[in-house]
């Protein structure tokens, strides 16, 4: 039985990028439709693994959700953060950690081909935006964008924060095993080549079953963070949240998704830093 609660609406999206096809599923906010909020436009949050966000039916492995909808509601009813527009993007089924990585994660397989996830950000920027801003009503720019995801797919959005700036000013990144291409993502930060308005990391304890991965996994997120704190990022703009008990899955990433969108979408008391 599907467990989405909300106004979830689907569209099948053909890529020319990647010569495939995929669900993209839009989570609108409470009263879209309504007459007093025709002309309203909403920032939006696009999160990879769409299969996993709303709907424990459709997560194929674990057969988990991250509560997407549930969460969005309760915090907008409390007014603790305000209406948006949330995007969950179908990962590529088989050819998910293909797609999701930039650079080949040579810890989880030495041999594995080239991946294709450098062309990622293109598929999102190219492809999965305009088709949503064709049909909702979207606060356009990187101030009103956000990319978000978890593992591979916290990978994702990452690079695609990187590499798309003037697309996405926020991200949410989730467990992600920055060690991919030998740590290029996090040579990539020093020194800081872009400047996001805001960015979160969440990450367990118990990720994996080494203790030497735990803390490999925490060390190259708190190197992320040494760089933007080079480059002026204060707490109200860069945070790292650990949860020593959360593991690699779903359950995890719910519960530390209020507290992740409170954070992004709070108006912080330090300007952003300018450009060196």
């Amino acid at each position: 039985m599907s467990t989405v609660s909300g106004d979830l609406r689907l569209h099948r999206l053909v890529s020319r990028v990647f010569g495939n096809q995929r669900m993209i599923r839009v989570l609108l906010p409470p009263g879209y439709d309504a007459p007093e909020n025709a002309t309203r436009r909403y920032p939006v949050l696009y999160l990879l693994d769409g299969q996993a966000l709303f709907d424990a039916c459709l997560s194929d492995v674990s057969h988990r959700e991250w509560g997407v909808d549930e969460t969005v509601d309760r915090l907008v009813e409390a007014k603790s953060i305000p209406p948006l527009i949330v995007v969950g993007v179908d990962n590529g089924g088989a050819e998910r950690m293909r797609e999701y990585l930039p650079f080949k994660d040579f810890e989880q397989d030495p041999h594995m081909a080239e991946p294709v996830g450098r062309r990622f950000p293109d598929f999102l920027a190219n492809e999965v935006i305009p088709s949503v801003n064709e049909r909702y009503r979207t606060l356009r720019g990187p101030a009103h964008t956000g990319i978000g995801g978890s593992s591979y797919g916290g990978v994702a959005a990452f690079y695609a924060l990187l590499e798309k700036p003037a697309v996405f000013g926020f991200g949410l990144v989730e467990s992600a095993p920055l060690w991919v291409g030998h740590e290029q993502l996090v040579r990539d930060t020093k020194p800081l080549r872009v400047r996001p308005r805001k960015l979160y990391f969440g990450v367990g304890g118990r990720e994996a079953s080494s203790p030497a991965t735990n803390a490999r996994m925490l060390g190259l997120i708190r190197a992320v963070e040494a760089n933007f704190r080079a480059a002026d990022y204060g707490e109200s703009r860069f945070r790292v949240v650990l949860d020593p008990e959360a593991a690699h899955n779903e359950d995890a990433w719910a519960k530390r998704l209020p507290g992740a969108l409170e954070f992004l979408a709070s108006d912080g008391q330090e300007r952003a830093p300018a450009p060196r």
